[in-house]
Parts: C-alpha cells; structure tokens; sequence
C-alpha cells in the first residue's frame, strides 16, 4: 500500500507564524482552501480507499475535498496532532522558534527524550504518531493508498522513524510547505520513502 502524509493547508497562525498546537485550532484561511481543492486534484488519480486527519480542524478542512473527490468522509485519527508546543505555545517571537528549533534538531540527532519546555518529547509524539500509523495501515491492502493529513513538526518525526531510507539531512532540507507530501510504500521490510515534497527519495542519501 501507499501511505501519502500531507501537511494541513495555511491557516493565520501559519502567515503570523505563530506556533499553534493545540486542536482544534484556527480554520484554513482562503488560500489553506485553495491548496486543499489543489490537493484533491493532484491525488484524483491515485486509488484512494481511505482519507484520514488529526483532531486539528485545519487538517480536516484539507482532508475533506480529498475525501470528496474519491466518494469518501474524512475519519479524525487519535495520535497524530501536531507536537503539543508546551510553554511556547501562542508565541510567535524569534526567541520562541529558536528555542523550538534547537530542541526538534536535537530529536535528529537522536536526543529523543528532550522536551520542547513544557511539551513533548520525541519519544511521546512517536509513541502516540506510529501506534495511529499502524492502525490506518492495517485496515489497507496492497494496491490502495491511504491519505493521512496532519502537521508538519509531527510529520517529519514519524517520517524519520519509519522509513529507513529519510536522514535528518532530508528532513531538515525539505521542510513541508502546506499541503507538502511525504509518500511512504509498504515493502516487506518495512516503509519506504519514494517521495518527498515532490522530490524523488534514493536509498543512498547522506545522513
């Protein structure tokens, strides 16, 4: 199977960057709309059987045109909400983002019992992220391809730790823009990355 993880479309904490955690959050603003209409159309083609979203609102308004376009509703997954921000959380300073930043990077590094202050570690956000990954997966056989909207600190985590082949270095070069795409495929061995932001993922990639 297939397994596309999508970043939710901008909302107005995405333009004031303000970091923004908690669900349900702020709606999609006109443009989140529009990337999410941009987005059924770029999967029209692919055999969606099944169109999954956190909790978030935001990650349900862009779930939801996907959903349509293949006959589907939506279904809100437990698990896989953005990294809860903790004490930075609502804060749009330089300091705040600095300070987030340096923990996230730490997490690439392998650091994954670190905080965010007064927020998640790693550890707890793939905890909850991959028992929810699992759960979609299993209810997919090959040829189907499942679409799970979510967030793009969250997603770049769960990333990491499924499949092999994504390093930190990707990781952090290609931040998910809203509705950015990272395409996992199920192999015997495990997930494997084929696709990241549009960019075609090699085995070989630097760590």
């Amino acid at each position: 199977m297939k397994l596309v993880l999508v970043r939710h479309g901008e909302t107005s904490s995405n333009v004031r960057m303000v970091l923004d955690s908690r669900p349900p959050g702020p709606p999609l603003t006109e443009a989140g709309r529009a990337q999410a209409a941009a987005l059924a159309e770029a999967l029209a083609a692919e055999p969606v059987a099944g169109v999954y979203a956190s909790t978030a609102l935001r990650a349900r308004q862009t779930a939801e045109p996907v959903a349509a376009a293949h006959g589907l509703e939506v279904e809100v997954v437990e698990g896989v909400q953005e990294i809860f921000c903790g004490d930075l959380e609502g804060r749009h300073d330089r300091a705040a983002f600095e300070e987030f930043i340096a923990v996230v990077r730490r997490w690439g590094e392998g650091e994954v019992d670190v905080p965010v202050p007064g927020g998640e570690t790693a550890r707890q956000v793939l905890d909850r992220f991959l028992v929810a990954v699992d759960r979609v997966a299993a209810r997919h056989a090959d040829g189907e391809t499942a679409v799970l909207v979510s967030h793009g600190g969250a997603l770049r985590m769960a990333a990491l730790a499924l499949a092999a082949n994504v390093r930190p270095a990707l990781a952090e070069a290609g931040l998910l823009p809203n509705t950015g795409r990272v395409v996992l495929e199920r192999t015997p061995g495990g997930w494997l990355c084929t696709s990241w932001t549009g960019v075609d993922v090699a085995e070989g990639l630097p760590r």
